[in-house]
């Protein structure tokens, strides 16, 4: 499916911008589950003023979306109508250790690459970042954490730029963290995280990633085409070990599959479609509620035409 191509119509309204418009870009390649439709817009800003001068201008009724490293992500087989911005380049993509064991990121950072930087500079706090498989916007987005640790338990601030075009500072308190989400208003891009870390030695920090790294490596199918932890663990419970009671590992629907190695990760074959991979998240639940009684809640985020 294709959209109408409404790059012109943009260009007119904002001839200052800076930034990449491409219109019917496909998204599947910015998926870690190489599936999916196209962005009828796909705007790549030149910084963090060419974000705000773009979003300023873009008629309201044009919906935003915002994608990092597709690692989470689910982009249906429709496509996504109007814009969807990724952030990306070195205006977004700069890690700053500053004094007091403080790590500053932009929100294009991987995780992985921040938690080596804090450990290179004896930052110890941070090495959680290390097990999540995407970027420091969604970590911010859905309060991400792996190991012991989560992304509220080292935020000092965080700042983006809502749909009018306006720069805003986000303390720890206004993001409202729960359990893989925070209350932070949708229609804000994230564009900088602030860090508090504590003095810590390198080769610890460092020892401390590599454990993570071989926890990973043996309990997840990282080489897989995936997307990470596909439901949230209900209170009192893991989702993978409902999924397993419920008769799901190895399920198969299309070209899609529940992990045999982790029944919590659905996996692309090859040649699932995000329809396939959908359903058979779908399916997982059907018999999860069924078997249990336990309705499980998607973790990984679905976007654009059902």
């Amino acid at each position: 499916m294709s959209f109408p191509d409404i790059t012109a119509d943009l260009r007119a309204l904002m001839p200052e911008l800076r930034g990449r418009l491409i219109a019917n870009q496909p998204l599947a390649p910015y998926t870690w589950f190489r599936a999916g439709g196209v962005a009828q817009i796909l705007f790549t800003p030149a910084d963090e003023t060419d974000l705000a001068h773009f979003l300023r201008h873009l008629p309201i009724e044009i919906p935003v979306t915002t994608v990092g490293l597709g690692s989470n992500m689910i982009i249906r087989d429709r496509g996504v109508e109007g814009v969807v911005v990724k952030l990306g380049g070195k205006a977004f993509g700069e890690v700053t250790i500053e004094p007091g064991y403080r790590v500053r990121t932009g929100t294009s950072v991987p995780d992985v690459k921040v938690a080596r930087a804090a450990a290179d500079a004896g930052i110890a706090g941070l090495a959680f970042f290390r097990g999540i498989p995407g970027s420091i916007g969604g970590a911010l987005r859905m309060n991400a954490g792996a190991h012991g640790g989560e992304t509220t338990d080292v935020l000092i601030e965080a700042r983006g730029i809502d749909r009018h075009g306006e720069t805003r500072v986000f303390s720890h308190a206004d993001m409202g963290f729960k359990y893989r989400s925070s209350a932070a208003p949708l229609d804000v891009i994230f564009t900088e995280a602030l860090f508090q870390g504590r003095e810590g030695q390198s080769a610890d920090i460092l020892a401390e990633m590599d454990r993570i790294t071989a926890a990973r490596e043996a309990a997840q199918p990282i080489k897989e085409k995936t997307g990470g932890s596909t439901f949230k663990n209900p209170p009192g419970n893991k989702a993978w070990q409902l999924i397993d009671k419920a008769g799901c590992r190895g399920l198969v629907v299309g070209d899609a599959q529940v992990s045999p190695m982790h029944c919590n990760f659905l996996i692309n074959r090859g040649q699932a479609s995000a329809t396939d991979i959908e359903a058979l998240g779908e399916e997982v639940r059907r018999r999860v509620k069924a078997d249990s009684g336990i309705e499980l809640e998607w973790e990984i985020k679905r976007i654009g035409q059902p």
